[in-house]
């Protein structure tokens, strides 16, 4: 049997998305200033993180850094795989505290994966304003109508789908460095390679890792060179001008640089393949973290869809 929809007035309209847009900017406020707080220590291009981190850090006796990658990979995605799978509000709620606790058990800083969160909240805000008024209702939605926008019904099973995508949506991203930020990228890499990952799309990504950070050093002398100069971003002919020939240059640039790298790797005997220096040996207790974290993943997901409600 339908709820029926709810009248409510404009006025109510108006405080409920000023109150929920002012919780979004605090929510990102505040991980933002954590961030920047944790980051106060750190060189200018250490703070730089539009490019997310692949590599090791922390100390290297964690539970994550001592586990064999070969079966720390595939346990953890399937556990993601999981995750994604949730339908339920209190269960995403629970993978985000799994999420949180798994950093701390890896010591990683927490403040630079609350930053990532933070990166993607304006993405993951449009959900929670779009699905509740694009969801189509069904018997027994919530249905809040205000007055003078009758033509623009709000369904509260809409917030809720939404809630869940963002809390599973950022679950997932703080899985990422316990996944890949516990471990040496090429041993990573070479894991990968175990696994069945072909051996050129192994070498693309390992060195697409190594010099995206070379690249981006030149894109920022050469940005401070055009401010050392005047240059000022205006919207303007002008400014799209200088932008197109600084991504041109960009391009030419970094052009020029892998030919010098990929001549200096055939001096040093590069034949095609990169060599496997990594000796793999996985302990009972590697396999046990598997199956321990494939058994959690099954039980969210058995927890969020078959439980009573």
């Amino acid at each position: 049997m339908s709820a029926g929809p709810l009248e409510l007035s404009l006025y109510q309209l108006l405080a409920f998305l000023g109150g929920l847009g002012g919780l979004w900017l605090l929510s990102v406020h505040a991980l933002r200033r954590r961030g920047r707080r944790s980051a106060a220590g750190m060189d200018e291009d250490e703070r730089d993180w539009s490019v997310p981190a692949l590599d090791a850090e922390g100390p290297d006796h964690s539970l994550f850094h001592r586990w064999d990658p070969r079966i720390k990979i595939p346990a953890l995605f399937v556990f993601i795989l999981c995750l994604s799978g949730l339908v339920r509000l209190d269960t995403a709620l629970m993978a985000v505290v799994v999420g949180l606790g798994s950093i701390l058990a890896a010591r990683l800083p927490l403040g630079r994966s609350l930053r990532r969160v933070s990166a993607m909240a304006g993405f993951l805000g449009m959900f929670l304003v779009v699905m509740p008024l694009t969801v189509p209702a069904k018997v027994g939605d919530t249905v809040v109508v205000f007055q003078h926008l009758s033509w623009l019904p709000f369904n509260v099973r809409g917030l809720h789908l939404a809630g869940v995508i963002v809390l599973k949506a950022s679950a997932i991203a703080l899985l990422v460095d316990p996944l890949l930020a516990t471990a040496p990228f090429s041993t990573t890499i070479q894991a990968l390679a175990r696994l069945g990952l072909p051996e050129t799309i192994g070498q693309m990504l390992l060195l697409a890792h190594r010099y995206i950070y070379v690249f981006q050093h030149e894109a920022q002398r050469m940005n401070r060179g055009m401010r050392a100069r005047g240059f000022r971003k205006r919207f303007d002919l002008d400014t799209l001008r200088t932008l197109g020939n600084f991504l041109g240059m960009l391009l030419v640039r970094s052009f020029e640089r892998t030919q010098r790298v990929h001549d200096a790797m055939l001096s040093r005997g590069y034949d095609g393949g990169l060599p496997r220096t990594i000796v793999f040996r996985a302990r009972a207790v590697d396999w046990l973290k598997g199956a321990l974290w494939v058994l959690a993943g099954i039980a969210l997901l058995a927890f969020d869809r078959w439980r009573l409600p």
